[in-house]
């Protein structure tokens, strides 16, 4: 779930302090963070294939994705809460999600042959173009940029927390499902979302670097910009499957 993430308050400016106050050992750094990322993204990829090659032979069912939802939900909790561990909770996550987006991208391939592609094709562009936005200042991360960011994140977590258990009782909140304006639109205000939680995620391992931050923060700031690309790329998806149909 998105709630659980690099813009979690918890990982707050003053939670660089207060780490740079006490850690007298080597700081982090962008490049370390970037280095990490690429590592959690290689995880997370080779898991995907793995996931995928499990759909294609059958072995797949509700049930283990659940458990695999709820085992990735409860790694991301911890690590929000003990960053010093994440270099191993980030990697049982990437390797849990990737079987997830695996599965999950084998059943819009099957409904929307070619989807899978543009999805991963527009969540790089995506990506791309938000860091350059960040980087040439074209959009700035402010307190109170911050604040809208998460107050909407949040509300859009709790939204799908409510619909996931409105689900078990056989009821589907149709702004999510349908295709209609509406379901499109909700998808585009959700995917505009997840693009804006990127500048968060940026400007987390930027601001690290600068108050010199633990090394062991580099994983945070690289396991918050993992879970932001798997949450985009998913709502790309359903956003792409709601245009198709």
């Amino acid at each position: 779930m998105k709630l659980f993430k690099s813009s979690n308050p918890i990982m707050s400016e003053k939670t660089f302090d207060s780490y740079s106050e006490s850690y007298q050992g080597e700081a982090m750094t962008v490049n370390g963070a970037v280095n990490k990322t690429l590592v959690f993204l290689a995880i997370l990829i080779i898991s995907a294939i793995i996931g995928w090659d499990m759909a294609l032979k059958g072995n797949f069912s509700p049930t283990l994705m659940y458990v695999l939802i709820f085992a990735a939900l409860g790694l991301a909790v911890i690590s929000a809460f003990r960053p010093q561990l994440v270099m191993y909770t980030g990697t049982a996550y990437c390797v849990i999600k990737g079987l997830v987006v695996g599965m999950i991208s084998v059943m819009f391939e099957f409904a929307y042959p070619g989807i899978v592609i543009q999805a991963l094709m527009l969540t790089a562009g995506t990506a791309a173009g938000m860091l350059f936005m960040y980087k040439a200042g074209i959009i700035k991360v402010t307190d109170t940029f911050r604040s809208i960011i998460y107050i909407a994140t949040g509300g859009i977590a709790l939204f799908y927390l409510i619909s996931f258990g409105l689900s078990f009782a056989g009821i589907q909140m149709p702004m999510i499902h349908d295709n209609g304006p509406m379901g499109i639109g909700f998808s585009v205000f959700v995917v505009a979302l997840a693009a804006l939680n990127l500048l968060l995620d940026f400007d987390f391992i930027e601001k690290g670097a600068e108050r010199k931050a633990p090394k062991f923060m580099e994983w945070m700031g690289a396991f918050g910009l993992i879970i932001t690309l798997v949450w985009l790329y998913i709502e790309i998806l359903r956003l792409l499957s709601k245009l198709k149909d």
